[in-house]
């Protein structure tokens, strides 16, 4: 089987939905084929009406939208699907592979995306109630962060455990704005307006973090700043102190979503890094050599310019892995901001991947990081990488923030990194 997609279920999954549960439910030895439960578990469409539906899509031939292999539900507190959830959680429920897709990584996939979508809703909290005899679900919970919580536990037919997950802290925007500056950034009624030409969202965008006495009169100001950088306007919408009224104003002024961006943390340090990237070949540098730009940068000559302006903007330490033969391979960038590290740039050759240079050299850049200070890692991920969301789920990171970079019509900029 090809690796799944996880994604919001459709009206045309719905059946297939409900097919998967009550089947991975009775298969399982969960609840018996003519209990009235699995009649519930085959209501996908009453679900979906009443909470959010994810599914595991595998490609199929035979099914132009995907063959549906898993699902997993989110429900608010006080909704119909939630059971134990309170104020401020959201709870998991319905979580079904089918037997004939398990071993592959659905499960993780599933519950990672349903913590994704929640911090992306700003709930901080997660909650799910499960069997005692569930071992394998336990350990994969154990593994995401989840945390036992017997005093919660409850009884109906049977004994439900219940385990609860909170979002970590994420670094202040500003923070994340430091590690990654544009060439020029100027004030407009206390907003920060990050002016790159166009090169990167990342550096060239606002960070509306406070209300102002006149919003259109603002976003008036901040379009003219980018139309005199020769870029479109770029905002980031989604962080705590954005105006209440800012989204709504994009939107009226034909602002698009161009990238929804996830903010994943994890501790430093970590243990074992350093052995389990020994065997790969390093360089380090505090400044990154034109070779390092060439890999980064991928042919994209006409930024090259501005892009290391931007990349060198704050220290920095650059590491290029190399292969047997002297060849460079694989790229990343490390900056140390306060007690931050903030990871970038991963860029590994066509022909070198799958061998896993990206999770070595990301394991030697954290373990570098940790020896200078830093106490904790973050890196920004579009939400619909699922390559990368997966490594560095592997490496222990966890969804803390989601938001929006919301784009004037004709953006030319690109993503950073």
């Amino acid at each position: 089987m090809g690796a799944p997609t996880v994604r919001r279920a459709t009206a045309a999954d719905l059946a297939q939905v409900g097919a998967v549960t009550a089947h991975a439910y009775v298969a399982d030895g969960l609840v018996d084929a003519d209990h009235w439960y699995v009649d519930e578990l085959r209501d996908a469409t009453a679900r979906a009406a009443a909470a959010t539906v994810l599914v595991a899509v595998a490609p199929d031939a035979g099914a132009p939208a995907g063959r549906v292999v898993g699902s997993i539900t989110l429900a608010e507190a006080g909704s119909p699907y939630a059971e134990v959830a309170r104020d401020g959680e959201l709870e998991l429920r319905m979580l079904a592979v089918d037997p004939a897709a398990r071993r592959s990584g659905v499960a993780e996939e599933l519950v990672g995306a349903a913590l994704r979508e929640a911090v992306g809703r700003g709930a901080r909290d997660v909650v799910l109630s499960t069997l005692g005899t569930m071992h394998a679900a336990h350990r994969l919970y154990a593994r995401l962060g989840f945390v036992a919580r017997p005093e919660r536990d409850w009884t109906d037919e049977l004994t439900m455990r219940v385990h609860t997950w909170r979002a970590p802290e994420p670094p202040a925007a500003l923070t994340e704005a430091a590690s990654w500056p544009p060439p020029r950034v100027v004030d407009v009624d206390g907003w920060r307006v990050g002016l790159s030409g166009g090169v990167t969202r990342r550096a060239g965008s606002t960070l509306a973090l406070r209300d102002v006495d006149d919003l259109p009169g603002a976003v008036d100001r901040v379009e003219r700043l980018y139309r005199d950088d020769g870029a479109p306007a770029v905002f980031r919408v989604g962080d705590p102190g954005n105006p209440a009224g800012l989204a709504a104003e994009l939107a009226a002024r034909g602002y698009t979503v161009a990238a929804v961006t996830d903010v994943l943390v994890r501790d430093l340090p970590v243990p074992g890094a350093d052995a389990s990237a020994r065997d790969l070949r390093v360089r380090v540098a505090d400044a990154p050599d034109e070779a390092w730009l060439d890999l980064w940068l991928d042919g994209k000559g006409g930024a090259r310019e501005p892009s290391r302006a931007i990349v060198t903007g704050v220290p920095a330490l650059y590491l290029t892995a190399t292969d047997d033969d002297g060849t460079d391979v694989a790229v990343i960038r490390a900056a140390v901001v306060e007690d931050w590290l903030a990871l970038s740039c991963l860029q590994v050759v066509p022909a070198a991947r799958r061998r896993g240079l990206g999770r070595a050299l990301t394991l030697r850049a954290l373990a570098a990081a940790a020896q200078r200070g830093a106490h904790r890692a973050f890196l920004q991920v579009e939400a619909d990488n699922v390559a990368a969301l997966r490594l560095y789920g592997a490496l222990g990171f966890r969804p803390a923030h989601r938001y929006a970079y919301r784009v004037q019509p004709g953006d030319r900029s690109g993503t950073g990194c």
